[in-house]
């Protein structure tokens, strides 16, 4: 139980940083929304009995196909989203959060309208970008 709270409070807080992100319950399980509407993670535990914990979000195409292939036992083809590109994120495994962030940002910049991408790169260029609380415990 504890590594799943590590894992939602980590994931939680890269995107409640993202512009217009909220979160509410999609699903049975927790996941996040760019103003409200369009999905861009959902935080899963045991999907169906498959014994992951982790995150499907949207991605850039290829993306999914090449993460996947480099490193199966960190990124996988979730299902249901998997047919358009989302791609699975291993929690479960030696996390690195610095790279959880920058998926995640890259799930926003995927589903985001252009002003919202506008407004998260005016803000990293002005220093206060997604970042990522490191203490995650």
């Amino acid at each position: 139980m504890k590594g799943r709270s590590v894992a939602l409070k980590g994931v939680r807080s890269i995107c409640l940083a993202l512009p217009e992100v909220t979160e509410r319950p999609s699903h049975g399980s927790p996941a996040w929304f760019v103003r409200d509407k369009k999905t861009i993670a959902m935080f899963v535990d045991d999907h169906h009995g498959d014994g992951i914990l982790g995150i499907w979000c949207a991605a850039p195409p290829g993306v999914q196909e090449e993460l996947v292939a480099q490193e199966p036992a960190r990124f996988y083809r979730p299902p249901y989203v998997g047919h358009r590109g989302w791609l699975g994120v291993r929690l479960d495994v030696d996390v690195d959060w610095g790279e959880v962030a920058d998926i995640l940002e890259d799930a926003f910049r995927c589903v985001a309208p252009k002003t919202l991408v506008a407004k998260l790169d005016a803000d990293a260029d002005a220093g206060a970008g997604a970042g990522v609380d490191a203490d995650t415990s």
